[in-house]
């Protein structure tokens, strides 16, 4: 004899409930894991990325102080630089930029600067850190879904990039460079520094190992390749060389004529002929070669660094009643 069917209603429904604490371990591990929705406001000049995975865009306050005119000695990398970033401020094809090469050479200063040449005709910037790759997929996503008439365009900008060998995390930004279905955008660029040119290393070993036959890969020369792959994505690579001892000098002497325009008036007329001279006294040449030789070299952030010392120094004697 078969068994009545008894009707069920949401009041006899059996309910299900997990406890407390496996409820605040789902939500923490949500949270941790669910980025929260990107907004860019086209009027903020620039941003950047904080928080890791599940970080937000921080709106930065830039200096604009330093303009393309202020970067000397790299004058061809700055010329490239900026024809590039022309062409892609006015929606004609451009490409993704990598600057390598030795530090302090004003790889950083030029980002800033571009964006203080031709932030009024719509370039932005977004810092990136490496570790923090892995949302360029939602950052692109964002810049997508800003109004059709928006004119500005993205610089996302990685600063002292490189990866080591179990790093994975560069497999994002290869596929954002070149390599997904819409890796092609007219409205954002990365612009990369880095002091390593091929920002992945590359091993002696691996070469000697392919040469002995100790390898244990069927195809390895495909490693070799993967190493070099990144880099290649980048349409436009320019590279900073160390600079002469002229060059160098000719920054500290500029560094040195702009800050007279903010103490000059309270210099007298020995320190006022000092920075309005093109020709550099020899004490000060000298304390100038110094500094650059206790720091392992001559760059142009070398030569800023001099040019606030000796700034600093005379502002400070100045104060003291010694000028």
């Amino acid at each position: 004899m078969s068994q009545p069917i008894i009707p069920t209603t949401p009041s006899n429904q059996p309910t299900y409930a997990l406890p407390a604490p496996l409820l605040d371990l789902l939500s923490q591990y949500l949270q941790e894991r669910v980025t929260p929705t990107i907004e860019i406001d086209p009027s903020q000049l620039a941003y950047r990325w904080v928080g890791g995975r599940t970080g937000n865009l921080e709106p930065l306050s830039v200096n604009l102080f330093l303009s393309l005119d202020d970067l000397h000695g790299i004058d061809t990398q700055k010329s490239k630089l900026v024809q590039n970033t022309r062409q892609f401020i006015k929606g004609y094809p451009a490409n993704h930029v990598l600057m390598s090469g030795t530090r302090g050479a004003g790889k950083s200063s030029l980002i800033r600067a571009l964006l203080q040449a031709h932030h009024s005709e719509g370039l932005r910037i977004i810092e990136v850190a490496r570790d923090d790759l892995q949302i360029l997929d939602k950052i692109r996503a964002a810049i997508n879904a800003l109004p059709a008439d928006c004119n500005c365009r993205y610089i996302v900008y990685c600063d002292d990039l490189a990866f080591d060998g179990q790093d994975e995390s560069y497999r994002t930004l290869k596929s954002v460079l070149d390599g997904s279905l819409d890796s092609e955008q007219d409205k954002l660029l990365v612009y990369a520094t880095s002091n390593r040119r091929r920002l992945l290393p590359q091993m002696m070993k691996d070469n000697i190992d392919i040469y002995n036959g100790q390898t244990d890969e069927v195809n390895p020369y495909e490693a070799i390749d993967e190493t070099v792959s990144l880099s290649d994505r980048f349409g436009l690579s320019l590279t900073f060389h160390p600079m002469d001892q002229q060059t160098y000098l000719h920054i500290v002497q500029h560094y040195l004529n702009l800050e007279q325009q903010k103490i000059s008036a309270d210099m007298d007329s020995d320190a006022k002929t000092v920075l309005e001279s093109q020709i550099m006294p020899d004490k000060i040449k000298k304390d100038a070669l110094r500094w650059a030789s206790e720091r392992g070299g001559r760059s142009g952030r070398v030569a800023y660094q001099f040019s606030r010392y000796w700034s600093g120094i005379t502002q400070l004697e100045i104060a003291d009643g010694k000028r």
